[in-house]
């Protein structure tokens, strides 16, 4: 069984604050006392931080206000991503109280490369993976997060992110389709946080009628594969409560919480012209 608190320590010490070196066009990153702001990603930020360092009451509570007050002065949404091992307790009420609102909690969880990555790539009958760079395929991805997940902002926001960190850096990530004919069955993507044991797990996102086909198992072990044949050590990955089950089954192990807090410019009134 793998050791939880030792691939925990290693995700929060790798993974948490890292800054690309190379980042995508527009974006700037700013320090504001313990934490990071990411700003300028498709119209969207973040922040993100190794720990607060201690902070609390109301030097937390005034953390989080510059955070609002600095994307607000932007007219961007950003998001505020909380582990569930955070300090101080009392941070989600913090971030509530402020404006910003809880996503869906997802897990992350954990698995060494060499242990996903000896699995057989299985497809069902008709469907194939390739691997995809042009805007017209993130676009196809585009449409298809949107059908699974009913957001309609997909088509503007992942496009550009995508294009934008291709652009800029393409081996730092590798995008997966699985396609039956035309139809984008399923959509994920790998980052290869360079300087650190780990590459990341993204998207996955498998239309209703393509499910339990192990499609996305197919994924997993594909990008495990590219992975291990850069030298990673670990996988890492948010998983939603439909996929943990899966994940869990292929090796991975649960090691903390996470939940997506939201703020938007759409909760303030707009300027006066």
């Amino acid at each position: 069984m793998p050791d939880v608190s030792k691939l925990l320590a290693a995700y929060d010490a790798q993974v948490r604050d890292r800054v690309p070196e190379l980042l995508p066009r527009g974006v700037t990153v700013e320090r504001d006392g313990p934490l990071l702001r990411f700003l300028g990603l498709a119209g969207r930020g973040f922040v993100v931080y190794r720990d607060l360092g201690g902070l609390e009451g109301a030097e937390l509570d005034e953390l989080i206000a510059r955070q609002v007050e600095v994307f607000g002065g932007r007219r961007e949404r950003f998001e505020w991503k909380l582990h569930g091992h955070d300090l101080p307790k009392d941070l989600s009420r913090r971030l509530r109280a402020a404006g910003l609102v809880a996503e869906q909690r997802e897990t992350i969880v954990i698995a060494p490369v060499a242990d996903i990555s000896v699995g057989e790539v299985r497809l069902p009958v008709g469907v194939s993976l390739r691997e995809v760079t042009s805007r017209s395929d993130f676009e196809r991805i585009a449409a298809l997060e949107q059908a699974v997940w009913g957001d309609e902002d997909q088509q503007g926001w992942l496009v550009e992110m995508l294009e934008s960190e291709r652009s800029v850096d393409p081996d730092a990530l590798t995008i997966v389709v699985a396609e039956a004919g035309r139809t984008v069955a399923c959509a994920a993507w790998i980052r290869f946080e360079q300087d650190t044991e780990f590459a990341t797990l993204w998207g996955g996102a498998t239309l209703p009628e393509w499910r339990r086909r192990g499609i996305y198992r197919a994924t997993v072990a594909y990008r495990a594969r590219l992975a291990a044949e850069r030298g990673f050590r670990y996988l890492a990955t948010d998983a939603s409560d439909d996929s943990r089950p899966i994940l869990e089954r292929l090796g991975f192990a649960a090691v903390t919480t996470t939940t997506p807090y939201v703020w938007s410019p759409s909760t303030i009134p707009a300027a006066e012209p």
